[in-house]
């Protein structure tokens, strides 16, 4: 019926666009505007709601357009995508725009950020990597991938910006966990990552990021200072109860004790006014997404495909899992946002291109063509 009504170039597109996930990712981006409005108090200047929804729009057309490429050609932008990234990544280095104290963009007309782009960039290249390889892995070729990732990490932690560093090298790290790693190898990773920490701690980190350590294992040492934010996040997420305050009534928020509200601290806006009821639906949206993205995943075309979307989906889980154990005082502040509810556009669009992208690695069905 369907094939009598549509244009088979407009059939073919929406063959492609995975209709579940993209009405899950709606449902989601509609509640992160309904948290906005009441974050960013829009009924007196809903600037930052019509960007937000701007970018969002935006994001849906390139989700379209990436939910259009087969994983054939993706790998063959793989390599070029990341060495572009690389250079990029240097260039900010050099001749970089700094704010706030970290030099992360490039103005080129505007200013852009590359560290975004190698949040599709890494997980592209190592997925090309081994799905040239036999797997699983053996441990040159793990060697290999892991220098890969390196390299894009430490250039971005040099901005600074360890957050979305450790964003990046998570989604190569969960290629080279789906492509088979040996749990030998991954044993000895945690070793030697309990001992790199300390080392981390004294000579690897800033004087604010050491703070923010020392304010997770011991909240109460400096409320008012670097320990602010999570105190009281934690006091609007607790004092939400079971059902909250209701929309538009929470006092953290709206009096300004709650920093970063309608950014990084966005989820503390969303507990204080729906309680754990709203959060326990958040939750299960989230996770409807993340196992529809691996669904998809396990579905994918060839290796390439099954690599790339399984990482993207897993990517997206820890963008939630940093956030919320951020905001609630089990990890340290490292500017992680909530994804598709905290406001910024670079970050919409790029998780929208990237579901375009886990929705191209779909198995392909054939679409016939209407006859005349």
């Amino acid at each position: 019926m369907i094939n009598h009504i549509l244009p088979y170039w407009l059939l073919r597109i929406f063959h492609r666009v995975d209709g579940v996930l993209l009405a899950a990712l709606s449902l989601l981006v509609f509640m992160g505007g309904v948290t906005l409005y009441s974050a960013t108090d829009a009924y007196n200047d809903p600037t930052q709601l019509y960007r937000q929804g701007v970018h969002f729009l935006i994001g849906l057309s390139l989700m379209v357009i990436f939910s259009q490429i087969r994983s054939k050609t993706l790998r063959q932008w793989a390599i070029w995508l990341y060495g572009a990234g690389v250079f990029l990544l240097i260039l900010v280095l050099l001749v970089g725009v700094s704010k706030k104290g970290a030099q992360r963009w490039l103005y080129i007309g505007v200013d852009i950020q590359p560290a975004e782009i190698m949040k599709l960039a890494v997980p592209m290249m190592i997925a090309y990597y081994f799905s040239e390889k036999p797997l699983p892995p053996r441990f040159i070729d793990v060697v290999i991938a892991l220098v890969l990732v390196f390299v894009p990490m430490l250039l971005i932690m040099k901005q600074p910006d360890l957050g979305t560093s450790l964003l990046i090298a998570t989604s190569g790290f969960f290629v080279i966990y789906l492509a088979g790693l040996s749990w030998w190898l991954i044993g000895g990773a945690v070793v030697l990552v309990s001992i790199a920490a300390p080392l981390m701690y004294f000579f690897g980190m800033h004087d604010y990021q050491r703070k923010r350590i020392d304010v997770l294992l011991n909240p109460e040492s400096d409320t008012l200072g670097t320990g602010y934010h999570i105190y009281q996040s934690k006091i609007a997420i607790g004092s939400g109860g079971v059902y909250g305050k209701g929309w538009m009534h929470g006092d953290q928020s709206h009096l300004d004790f709650l920093p970063e509200r309608h950014t990084d601290f966005i989820f503390a806006v969303f507990g204080e006014e729906f309680g754990l009821m709203g959060n326990l639906v958040l939750m299960g949206l989230y996770l409807f997404i993340i196992w529809r993205g691996l669904y998809i995943a396990i579905k994918g075309e060839d290796t390439f495909a099954r690599l790339l979307a399984g990482s993207l989906s897993m990517t997206f889980f820890f963008y939630l899992f940093v956030n919320t154990g951020m905001v609630s005082g089990l990890l340290p502040v490292v500017g992680v946002p909530l994804p598709l509810i905290s406001y910024g556009g670079t970050s919409v669009v790029t998780l929208m291109v990237a579901f375009g992208i886990i929705m191209g690695m779909k198995r392909r069905k054939r679409v016939y063509q209407q006859e005349n």
